[in-house]
């Protein structure tokens, strides 16, 4: 019975959406209201959202991001105003804690750091001098001489070499200075994370906001589903929007695109709160973990069960082509190889995007502001020359 609904959505429908993250989603969304097309998702997973995924534990009223805390962020008014069609968002400003050599710092390297660490109140101005003093050298040929020269061998090693080391698998000296931006260092006490104008989460959840966005009569959702199992029911009329790997579309046919991927390790523990804070980072090689999230803070508006609390360890390793990948290695060969696939893209009826289809690590804002784009530019001028 099931396939057979499978069959009928797809054939009935004027767009496929290969993929439910925030591209995916977006696309639909806009083709549905605003083009009054039937689209069908398809989803391999049992939910949609992607990796912005959450789910509410309703016994503890904490929202539960199911592959890590999902932070939104964005200066894009554009961006901002379409989401909250779907979402009110809190007001909720990321703040990172650090934990290295069995202390706690503030992350990004602010003021407050760097007094921290040179044992001294330093001043703005001062702070500024000692940053000057370490961009000595011309030379960044990769992340390790990139961060030196900018942050210094103390903070570097304090900082930097663990996490990154854990982060990726391999020395900061083999990774290429672009995997990491320009560090932000701060010369006075703001602590926060991001510093974009607009911040904050949905306030009934991304599960909700997910929900939000597909809720029309033009769109129908195909969960486990695989579209490569299904794919022989499209036909060239039409459009179709793949946001999984491009390798795999291709069936590895120039090899497998290098990605870390990370699992997690959740624990519901009886403490009322566990770290005092949403995510702390330890930045030691000796502990295995990258970070640890705890939910309940990302929403302070919100009220949980007393005494209880939901944390989730973060360790990150090589994928394999079955698990889901997280962040674009990005090597020589694997740009090479991406080349190759993107020279086999061809037919009309078909447009990559999203993280896995464009093979680039998109934050949230910028997943959806691609998607707006590709709609505006070539989905709408496709179903106009159809």
């Amino acid at each position: 019975m099931k396939n057979e609904s499978i069959k009928s959505a797809i054939t009935n429908a004027d767009c496929i959406i290969i993929g439910s993250g925030f591209f995916g989603l977006t696309i639909a969304e806009r083709v549905a209201n605003l083009l009054n097309k039937n689209v069908v998702i398809i989803e391999k997973r049992d939910h949609i959202g992607g990796n912005a995924h959450s789910y509410l534990d309703k016994d503890l009223n904490i929202e539960i991001h199911k592959y890590g805390s999902h932070l939104f962020h964005t200066n894009n008014e554009k961006v901002w105003d379409y989401v909250n069609k779907f979402s009110h968002f809190n007001d909720y400003q990321h703040k990172v804690i650090a934990v290295a050599k069995d202390r706690y710092y503030d992350i990004p390297i602010n003021l407050s750091t760097l007094s921290d660490i040179y044992g001294s109140n330093m001043t703005p101005s001062s702070a500024a001098k000692l940053l000057r003093s370490f961009n000595q050298t011309e030379k960044e040929d990769n992340l390790e001489d990139l961060a030196i020269n900018q942050i210094g061998n103390l903070l570097y090693e304090t900082f930097i070499k663990g996490y990154t080391e854990k982060q990726w698998g391999m020395s900061p000296k083999l990774l290429p200075k672009s995997t990491i931006k320009r560090l932000p260092i701060r010369t006075n006490f703001d602590n926060r994370y991001f510093t974009d104008k607009h911040q904050g989460l949905p306030i009934q959840g991304y599960y909700k906001l997910f929900e939000n966005m597909v809720n029309h009569k033009n769109i129908k959702i195909e969960l486990d589903c695989d579209y490569f199992e299904v794919k022989n029911l499209i036909s060239d009329r039409q459009l179709v929007v793949y946001t999984g790997p491009i390798d795999r579309y291709f069936n590895y046919k120039y090899g497998v695109l290098g990605w870390r991927t990370v699992d997690f390790q959740f624990e519901t523990l009886a403490t009322n709160d566990f770290q005092g804070n949403a995510v702390i980072n330890y930045c030691d090689l000796d502990v295995p973990y990258t970070r640890i999230h705890e939910f309940f803070h990302l929403h302070p508006e919100r009220t949980k069960l007393d005494g209880y609390t939901v944390i989730a360890k973060e360790f990150s390793r090589t994928a394999s082509k079955f698990d889901e990948p997280y962040y674009p290695i990005n090597s020589n060969l694997d740009r090479a190889m991406l080349l190759k696939y993107r020279s086999e893209i061809v037919g009309r009826n078909i447009l990559f995007g999203g993280r896995l289809g464009t093979y680039q690590y998109l934050d949230m804002h910028m997943a959806i502001a691609s998607a707006l784009s590709l709609y505006e530019t070539k989905v709408v001028d496709w179903f106009s020359n159809d």
